[in-house]
């Protein structure tokens, strides 16, 4: 209480102090609540990439997803290599093609059950009804993600159109943090025929939609070199490209490296901005209580009293400001994740690990940001101290 009391005697410097405090710290916690995300996607990522290797088309652009055409004869020549345990064929598209860049993120993957020959390791477990399986294909079912149900408000026994199309809702996925919440699991043949229906009139003329993948799935043997893998893959299979887990991690990784860089900067900032505001705060209460200082001095009261006082004082400043700055960071987070939860766009996951470190940091922060002039109210010499007006 005595804090309190001392720290309310300037009411408005000490209110501008936290002030600056709380906007560093609330910019800290939307932007780490936000790499979170970006650090949990990208790791579920290496996790589906990891001992696999991705094959696509030479000419198309996206990372981690095949969405230009090849001929499923092209998943035939790879699974004759040496090295090769499975090479499943699939299909994957933009489930709206109209929505927007978040919404963008989900699609349609069409795959062969158990064409994975039991190679795949990062398994999927529906939450409610089944996943698909060999005898689904020719069938219009589907299974879809966590988000993507949640954004469909659809259950199992439940139709939901896609491209004009009607399908059965036979299954809905445990949550992953990552791609296949945001996704709908097609039979091949039946996304086939919706990948047909996105391509040029000439080109359904000329090529069956039953020839029709966008992607091939390898699983390398046991003690088989992914990258030797991929290369031999470029060497005779014509016109494609390879990413295995390694390059996936490469690509993406710089890009997250980018982000939590930009995270440190936000840091930073706050410690400068903050830091001066608690040093001038700190510095005026000094000089306004350089007599009480003296007084204490003169009666006893030992350095190492006033400094720890003083850092007391400045420590419950920063633990104010972080208290306050993530409790609207936090704010900030559910609001936002709440509007977007609908459309399965979740920007944000605040973590206990981020809320704590918040507070923390902005406690630590006003400690060292009072150490400087508690120390110069230590060094200061009673007689003059009981002088000074």
């Amino acid at each position: 209480m005595r804090l309190l009391r001392q720290l309310s005697r300037r009411k408005l410097r000490t209110t501008l102090t936290i002030l600056g405090i709380t906007i560093g710290i609330w910019a800290l916690v939307v932007f780490s609540s936000m790499a979170n995300k970006i650090n949990s996607l990208v790791a579920g990522g290496s996790q589906y990439f990891e001992g696999k290797i991705l094959v696509t088309d030479a000419s198309n652009l996206a990372v981690g997803i095949g969405l230009t055409p090849m001929n499923i004869d092209v998943a035939d020549q790879i699974r004759d290599l040496d090295g090769v345990a499975a090479a499943a064929p699939e299909v994957q598209m933009i489930f709206d093609p109209e929505a927007n860049a978040f919404g963008g993120a989900q699609t349609i993957v069409g795959l062969v059950a158990g064409s994975d020959e039991g190679n795949e390791t990062f398994e999927l477990r529906p939450a409610l009804g089944r996943l698909l399986t060999a005898d689904d294909e020719g069938e219009r079912r589907i299974v879809l993600g966590s988000d993507m149900a949640r954004q469909q408000q659809a259950g199992i026994g439940d139709t939901i159109e896609m491209r004009g199309e009607r399908f059965e809702v036979v299954g809905i996925l445990e949550p992953t943090l990552t791609a296949p919440d945001t996704s709908v699991f097609v039979p091949l043949e039946a996304s086939q025929v919706l990948f047909h229906k996105t391509l040029p009139a000439a080109v359904q003329e000329a090529i069956p939609a039953r020839e029709l993948i966008s992607q091939v799935v390898v699983f390398p043997e046991s003690g088989t070199d992914p990258a030797a893998l991929a290369a031999l893959i470029k060497e005779r299979v014509d016109n494609t490209k390879t990413l295995t887990g390694a390059e996936f991690n490469e690509q993406v990784g710089s890009a997250t490296a980018i982000f939590n860089a930009i995270i440190i900067g936000v840091a930073i900032i706050s410690l400068v901005v903050g830091g001066l505001s608690v040093i001038n705060t700190m510095a005026m209460s000094v000089a306004e209580r350089t007599r009480e200082i003296g007084i204490k001095r003169a009666i006893g009261g030992s350095r190492r009293r006033i400094v720890r006082e003083l850092v007391t004082e400045a420590a419950v400043i920063g633990l104010i400001g972080g208290l306050i700055g993530l409790g609207l960071g936090a704010l900030v987070v559910v609001l936002a994740n709440e509007a977007g939860r609908d459309s399965g766009t979740i920007l944000f996951d605040l973590t206990p690990g981020t809320a704590i470190f918040a507070v923390a940091f902005s406690t630590i922060l006003g400690m060292l940001a009072g150490v400087i002039p508690a120390w110069s109210a230590a060094r200061l010499d009673p007689v003059e101290a009981l002088r000074y007006e």
